[in-house]
């Protein structure tokens, strides 16, 4: 055979369309160009914007990032010269023809249509904001494209004193703080309870305790009526006045297109794939936020609107195609967040939830150090972790404070993924100087905690069984030395150092006391004496500084 004819037979290179630009499809083009050298890329992206740090919008808006230049990555342009990507900005998909594998296109702007053959589409649409049925919300920006933030930077100006953010999530308490530090009186409305509504309420307390600290007005279980010349009427009644309007309430899976088409969409409003982010149609793929993920704990459906998860699953949708073997396709959510220097990170299942499921769970509170406390400069933490009391399987931890909390979260994400069971975390080798952490790292200080719970001699009771405790004439033992006693407790606490508890424990009048100290280390140190003795004690997990946190609940 000469060349001529084996050119013949070659087969025509793949044809592979991406709808929508950013982390999940970006992510699966460039995959796919790397295992596919001699495929057409084509991208199709709405905005005019095809690669940007979506992260890093509400610092744009707070001057943080001073340069517009810096929040683009990539450009159709350098895409083509890099990749040999064909991107269309400014284009939106408007049909897919499932039964020709062919998809209609239209100019956002001009209206100019064109129609893509493909082998396999990608579909990475993200999600879109919530749409709120207040009345004037039309006078409210959103903050989820570059387009977005230019419209609200230019909005930011002299007369501009004040903001009202609605939504009390990652994006709102970005903005928020940003607004804040440019010198605006901000004010956030939240529907729910709490700030942040991933965390669970007593970690909740301690972000809202911070932020009010800065002077941001908060309004929890509020909603707003309507907007009307700058004035919002919230739902108790009062009315807030403000230069400027942000709705982050959230957002949903943007669906039309699949819709459109016949693939099947979930019980939580996003398209269903398989373990490949294969939709019900073989040559159609999903990724990013418009997708249902698969809980790690549960298995079950959930959104989970992350630029990591959605990088990752651009890159698997991509080796899937091309026929690789596939990784483990489950999400824990894992994210952190910084406001006014408080980092707040999160993974796996809250203890909300797991309050809803039929699994018997282990929470554990402790506040430790960033670093051995002999060396300047150490913050203290405040760690939660959850675990089912069935068979130490890690469910979920939050963690909040300085210096460290990144760090720690990662190393818990990691036992999550790795399937540890919580005692396993004391036995974690991890690195160690004053500067770093303590001999004994908080992540170790866990797994001694879990090893005393879970043996079943040091039983703990939580923050909110404490009022109930109370109500029924169980006995509080303060074992603090009397200083810290004098500065405060909780009403009806009894003060019986540790110190002096040898000598003292007969002054216990009743066999089922609970003994609490600042964190819970001396008091466990007070219930393994006290058992002892005989007295079946029990610690206030967390110390008196997770119940103080909670008093404004």
């Amino acid at each position: 055979m000469n060349n001529t004819e084996a050119q013949k037979t070659t087969a025509s290179p793949k044809s592979y369309v991406i709808v929508g630009g950013v982390a999940g499809g970006m992510s699966c083009a460039t995959r796919l160009r790397r295992l596919d050298p001699n495929a057409r890329i084509t991208v199709i992206e709405r905005s005019n914007y095809v690669s940007y740090a979506n992260c890093g919008l509400p610092y744009y808006v707070g001057g943080v990032i001073q340069d517009e230049a810096d929040l683009l990555l990539q450009t159709p342009a350098s895409l083509k010269a890099r990749f040999d990507i064909d991107v269309l900005v400014g284009h939106e998909a408007t049909n897919i023809d499932r039964d020709a594998h062919k998809i209609e296109v239209q100019g956002t702007e001009k209206g100019i249509g064109t129609s893509l053959d493909y082998d396999y589409l990608v579909l990475s649409p993200g999600a879109k904001a919530i749409a709120l049925p207040i009345p004037g919300i039309e006078s409210a920006f959103q903050l989820r494209t570059v387009e977005d933030v230019q419209a609200i930077t230019k909005r930011l100006g002299g007369k501009t004193k004040s903001a009202l953010i609605i939504g009390g999530g990652f994006i709102g308490l970005e903005v928020a703080e940003n607004l804040s530090n440019r010198g605006l009186q901000v004010t956030i409305i939240e529907a729910s309870s709490q700030l942040l509504p991933p965390l669970d309420p007593e970690m909740a307390a301690l972000l809202t305790e911070k932020i009010q600290g800065h002077g941001v007005r908060i309004a929890t279980s509020t909603t707003i009526e309507k907007i009307e010349d700058n004035v919002a009427t919230l739902s108790d009644g009062s009315t807030i006045a403000s230069d400027l309007f942000i709705a982050a309430a959230g957002v949903r899976p943007d669906i039309a297109i699949a819709q459109s088409c016949g693939l099947e969409i979930g019980t939580r409003g996003g398209i269903v794939v398989d373990d490949d982010l294969r939709t019900n149609d073989p040559a159609i793929f999903a990724v990013g936020d418009a997708v249902e993920k698969r809980e790690f704990f549960d298995s079950g459906a959930n959104l989970v609107p992350l630029a990591n998860v959605a990088n990752r699953q651009g890159r698997r949708a991509a080796d899937a195609i091309m026929g690789r073997l596939g990784a483990d396709p489950y999400t824990q959510g894992t994210a952190i967040v910084t406001i006014f220097g408080l980092n707040i990170a999160l993974t796996g299942v809250n203890e909300k939830r797991l309050s809803h499921s039929d699994i018997e769970i282990e929470s554990i509170h402790s506040h430790p150090n960033s670093h051995a406390t002999y060396f300047p400069g150490a913050e203290e933490m405040h760690i939660k972790v959850i675990a089912s009391r069935s068979d130490g399987r890690i469910l979920g931890a939050q963690i909040i404070g300085g210096a460290g909390v990144d760090k720690r979260i990662d190393v818990i994400a990691t036992a999550i993924k790795t399937k540890m069971k919580v005692w396993e975390l004391a036995d974690l080798e991890l690195a160690y100087a004053p500067q770093f952490g303590s001999a004994k790292d908080p992540i170790n200080m866990i797994g001694y905690i879990a090893e005393n719970r879970l043996e079943g001699n040091f039983r703990a009771t939580q923050w909110h069984e404490i009022e109930e405790a109370i109500e029924t004439g169980v006995e509080l033992i303060d074992v603090r030395e009397e200083a810290e006693f004098a500065q405060g407790t909780i009403p009806g606490a009894k003060n019986i150092p540790l110190n002096s508890l040898r000598e003292r424990y007969r002054e216990i009048a009743t066999p089922n006391p609970i003994v609490f100290c600042r964190v819970g280390q001396r008091g466990h140190s007070a219930q393994a004496l006290l058992v002892r003795y005989g007295i079946n004690a029990k610690n206030l997990d967390g110390g008196i500084i997770t119940w103080q946190a909670t008093k404004g609940i």
